[in-house]
């Protein structure tokens, strides 16, 4: 049933569905009344081979049309379909739809709880538990991580071994559960040149190639000078425990991974305007078993790496 912004919609819907049926309604009744002549034809000549006779419809397909018009009338009465008006019934699609999920939670409450009571590294061995969690995965986390998990610009990949803020099992969880706001704040204002150094530092410290050598030395003092260093650590190896950080993860800057691309531009553009990341939480909207299932799951894909 729709929300209308003001009565008049309300209305004018009521008044195109009541006209429509009571047209078809007169219709059936003109055309009930009607005399036919059998064998008269009506003048229409087709390919000079096909007429129209002046016959009446068959009564079968009258009737047809006359139980369609009393089904509508019928069914406007018990759902909505009249405006506003919800019907006798108060059939809803929200409602329906709501029994299902209902319905459907009851029917696989016993196997997901017998999850939710297995550990993380456990159940991340379980194939027939993986294959639901991947099921998971698929329906709310493909959209920004990709459907093979390796992520996209922005967007972590989960395949891997490296970990903004942490690994271990109840760390990932505590991710998806509460999820996570990453901000990097735009360093405009300390000019073009101090960036460039800054870049060039940066990216010296993974090994990058086409660095400056005299850039890399003034944007290492930079490094420091504007606190930098105060996320990222004095050697830029990050700094990863989301209790020393309150909750904000600093990326290693001295490996091979990066968010947001490690080219020069890509660099510039980081550390010029900033880059606000956020994982949103889905403790709420899923709820502890699939939270469990889905940790698993993710703790799955990066076994063994």
């Amino acid at each position: 049933m729709s929300d209308f912004v003001n009565d008049f919609w309300n209305m004018y819907v009521i008044v195109i569905v009541v006209a429509s049926i009571l047209a078809c309604a007169i219709l059936l009744m003109v055309q009930g009344k009607a005399t036919f002549t059998p064998g008269k034809t009506m003048g229409h000549v087709w390919d000079e081979t096909l007429e129209e006779y002046n016959n009446p419809m068959p009564k079968w397909w009258s009737w047809m049309f006359i139980i369609t018009v009393v089904f509508s009338a019928g069914y406007l009465v018990l759902f909505p379909g009249l405006g506003s008006f919800p019907g006798l019934l108060g059939w809803t699609s929200a409602k329906q739809h709501q029994a299902e999920v209902e319905a459907m939670d009851k029917a696989v409450k016993p196997t997901f709880d017998a999850y939710l009571a297995t550990d993380l590294k456990t159940l991340a061995g379980n194939p027939q538990a993986m294959e639901t969690g991947k099921r998971l995965f698929q329906t709310y986390c493909m959209q920004c991580h990709g459907a093979d998990a390796r992520g996209a610009k922005g967007f972590p990949n989960l395949t891997d071994n490296d970990w903004l803020y942490g690994g271990a099992p109840e760390q990932i969880k505590e991710t998806i559960a509460n999820g996570r706001m990453g901000v990097m704040p735009s360093h405009e204002r300390l000019g073009a040149e101090t960036i460039q150094d800054l870049v060039n530092y940066v990216r010296s410290l993974s090994g990058l190639p086409n660095t400056d050598a005299g850039r890399v030395a003034r944007g290492k003092v930079a490094f420091t000078e504007n606190a930098c260093s105060t996320c990222h650590g004095e050697n830029g190896t990050g700094s990863l425990s989301v209790e020393n950080m309150e909750g904000v993860g600093a990326p290693n800057l001295t490996d091979t991974v990066w968010l947001y691309g490690g080219s020069e531009a890509a660099v510039t553009e980081t550390i010029t305007q900033g880059r606000q990341a956020k994982m949103p939480a889905w403790q709420e909207f899923l709820g502890d078993a699939k939270i469990h299932l889905l940790s698993a799951y993710v703790l799955s894909l990066s076994q063994g790496k």
